[in-house]
């Protein structure tokens, strides 16, 4: 999250002019997202056996027995990557969820009007004051935004 600048340093860095052109983080609009982060957890790599609260890979997880999908992102496949670069950029992105979650309480939010996919998941947004954690991995290049399909992880260019 960008730190908070007082507008009238920032109008004197930006310029009035420009100061649309400025990166000025937006309240976030869904409202679920502006309740205090109340869920916290320490989370682990899943393991064979019964599943409580661990992650299975970059966009899944399980929370006091409820398996998560996170909405807003796609994360690549750890269970069956396409390639090499997948498989290797779905661990990394499993271990960065699993900090993430770790760093401290969280949100879980629905999003849209669909409160589960269709393997039974729980669809969340998961949110710590008010940043989605999924978009954060999407910054770091662990993910990208949902677009209601599996994204090509390998470049065209499979196994």
């Amino acid at each position: 999250m960008l730190p908070m600048i007082p507008f009238p340093k920032l109008a004197a860095l930006c310029g009035f002019a420009l100061l649309t052109a400025c990166a000025v983080p937006s309240p976030p609009s869904d409202p679920a997202l502006l309740r205090a982060d109340g869920e916290r957890a320490r989370f682990g790599p899943c393991a064979p056996g019964p599943r409580v609260t661990c992650v299975v890979d970059g966009d899944t997880f399980w929370y006091r027995g409820t398996k998560i999908r996170i909405a807003d992102i796609n994360a690549p496949e750890v269970s069956h990557p396409s390639c090499p670069r997948e498989a290797a950029l779905g661990a990394a992105a499993t271990r960065r969820l699993t900090e993430l979650l770790n760093a401290g309480p969280f949100t879980l939010a629905v999003e849209g009007k669909r409160d589960t996919d269709r393997y039974g998941r729980a669809l969340r947004v998961v949110a710590r004051r008010g940043e989605s954690l999924g978009l954060r991995l999407e910054r770091e290049g662990l993910a990208e935004r949902w677009r209601g399909r599996r994204g090509d992880w390998c470049g065209g260019v499979a196994a």
